[in-house]
């Protein structure tokens, strides 16, 4: 998946929204104001994104795929840094990203997954 699809993708999701709260190159996809994806736009090189998930579930791809590793400037416990020029394809990054969402939905308030309906 490249940069764009990616942006595409994450914004396809209810109530998301784009942003650069950090600097004028890191993308940040949030619903209800709360993180979901960060995609660094500086890196043409080699491009990743960072996608929250469960301990379990980024132990096991951090073993399972070359192109994840712990996330980068992020809790390690709970964040992967995905390389997209690597051996994680298109489906499992869709897959991840879908999970980061979930995620931060299901920890927001009932008041705003209310909101996201």
């Amino acid at each position: 998946m490249n940069i764009e699809e990616i942006r595409d993708y994450c914004l396809s999701k209810p109530a998301s929204e784009e942003t650069f709260p950090f600097d004028d190159v890191t993308l940040v996809f949030k619903v209800a104001n709360k993180m979901f994806a960060l995609l660094p736009l500086d890196e043409i090189d080699n491009p990743s994104i960072n996608l929250k998930g469960t301990p379990e579930e980024n132990i096991a791809y951090r073993e399972q795929f070359e192109g994840i590793n712990p996330g980068f400037h992020m809790n390690k416990k709970h964040w992967n840094t995905v390389q997209l020029d690597s051996d994680v394809d298109r489906n499992l990054i869709m897959k991840m990203i879908d999970n980061s969402y979930s995620l931060v939905v299901k920890n927001l308030s009932k008041k705003d997954r209310q909101l996201l309906m």
